[in-house]
């Protein structure tokens, strides 16, 4: 997790004609197992059973279940390999998206394997996979998980989502269940917040997804790509702070139904709400609850928040949340009718365009990276938390599932997530791509999602 280490998850870089350069696959997926076990090393022992967030399976299920995928992914599916242990293999194999604790319920596991049974299958499923990735026909016309390597981008792409799912993870765990890293301090915490204020950008087309033969790899949702017509409307600089959204606390945001959608407003009253769950209130101060422990609520953060908590801020302040459209037009395009390929330009990722890819347990002043303005003026656009936008999750015009991962997408069509883009302090970098999309519940309270509103232009 340290600053400056490259990216765990690069993806392999063509060579001599293939997609997939066997060396770097290779690199790339120890260098993914590393950061991974470091995570579960920095846990107290009676931590792994624990289950710090009822929505998931406990954090024993994380560990098996990232080369468990990588088995029955490429291994299986694409290689014909039978597989290390079918038992685990099928235990491990999914994780669970229930919309509530009820639902949670049902998917109880009765008894998980011991600690070391779960070791010894993760070893052996590392050097299986790694034998493949050395010297097995991983990049074929054989069948369409090996076509263009589909399977070994898939896998290490898994790994470095599931990094970021086990961070929310651990950040619910008690600070005594956790390894505090040396040096660790919450930058920028008594910063003040930057003054908000709003950018026009002009009626325009902005380019949705990516062309399959145009991308070394993307995941089912980010194809095809189309272009959409997006009307002139304007934007917020930079996201909501925790500043402003406890302005809307304190003037009653929670209690005014009038700022909530119906469906909104239940899921809010059930779970006894009344501010965001990174927010923690003590002795009449507000907290935010580190990875490592609390600090006074830091001004100029970005609030992390629901959807249905960012859409009630935006009805308070008179605005809403931008759709997909306007953030793609808003982050990627500029005044010429070009389209960059990420907000500041086509340079590569790195430290002075945001805070991504595991430089930072927690969020930066919002506007700390002047590197990463759009050509429109908006910062953090990617990095800082990812976005949310008002637009449901759902498969583009020509969508198709992938082979290597076929419920990927098409089992969250349903109208009951929301797209969100850009990227979050733990969003490894070779998922900082124009296309890539993520998704969660409108109620899901733990993802490190951030917002800004936008209007019509008037």
């Amino acid at each position: 997790m340290a600053a400056g280490r490259e990216s765990a998850a690069a993806p392999p870089r063509p060579a001599n004609g293939s997609v997939i350069d066997r060396g770097q696959a290779v690199r790339a997926y120890r260098a993914n197992r590393e950061r991974t076990r470091a995570l579960f090393e920095m846990l107290a022992p009676e931590a792994y059973y624990e289950r710090p967030i009822p929505l998931r399976h406990p954090v024993v299920f994380y560990d098996g279940h990232i080369p468990a995928f990588a088995v029955n992914a490429l291994l299986k599916k694409g290689l014909g390999h039978p597989g290390i242990d079918n038992d685990l293999e099928a235990l491990f194999a999914r994780g669970i998206d229930p919309a509530d604790r009820k639902a949670a319920a049902a998917s109880d596991i009765e008894a998980w394997p011991p600690r070391g049974v779960v070791r010894r299958f993760v070893e052996r499923a590392d050097e299986a996979v790694l034998a493949a990735l050395a010297s097995d026909d991983i990049e074929s016309g054989r069948n369409a998980v090996l076509r263009r390597g589909q399977g070994v981008f898939t896998i290490l792409e898994h790994e470095a989502m599931h990094q970021e799912t086990l961070l929310y993870m651990l950040r619910r765990l008690a600070p005594e269940m956790k390894k505090r890293p040396q040096g660790y301090a919450p930058n920028g915490a008594a910063a003040r917040p930057p003054e908000q204020r709003r950018v026009l950008v002009p009626a325009g087309r902005a380019t949705l997804g990516a062309q399959a033969e145009a991308a070394p790899f993307g995941w089912d949702n980010e194809f095809p790509s189309h272009g959409v017509d997006v009307s002139a409307f304007t934007i917020d600089v930079h996201n909501a702070t925790n500043a402003a959204f406890l302005e809307f606390v304190e003037a009653g945001g929670y209690e005014n139904a009038a700022l909530w959608t119906p469906a909104a407003w239940r899921r809010k009253n059930e779970a006894g709400r009344a501010h965001p769950l990174f927010w923690e209130r003590i002795g009449g101060r507000w907290f935010w609850r580190g990875m490592f422990g609390r600090v006074p609520l830091p001004p100029a953060w970005p609030v992390y928040a629901t959807h249905d908590e960012a859409s009630a801020f935006a009805r308070w302040r008179g605005m809403r949340l931008p759709s997909e459209a306007e953030y793609h037009r808003a982050a990627f395009g500029a005044p010429d009718g070009s389209e960059r390929a990420y907000p500041w330009g086509g340079a590569p990722p790195d430290e002075t365009r945001g805070n991504f890819d595991f430089h930072r347990w927690e969020p930066a002043p919002a506007g700390s990276y002047p590197g990463g303005v759009s050509a429109w003026g908006a910062h953090d656009l990617m990095g800082n938390g990812w976005e949310w936008t008002s637009t449901p999750f759902d498969g583009f015009p020509g969508f198709a599932a992938m082979a290597s991962y076929p419920e990927y997408s098409a089992d969250f069509f349903d109208g009951r997530h929301y797209v969100v883009k850009g990227a979050s302090p733990a969003t490894a970098r070779p998922l900082l791509r124009r296309s890539f999309r993520n998704w969660f519940r409108p109620h899901y309270p733990y993802a490190y999602a951030a917002f800004r509103c936008a209007a019509d232009a008037r």
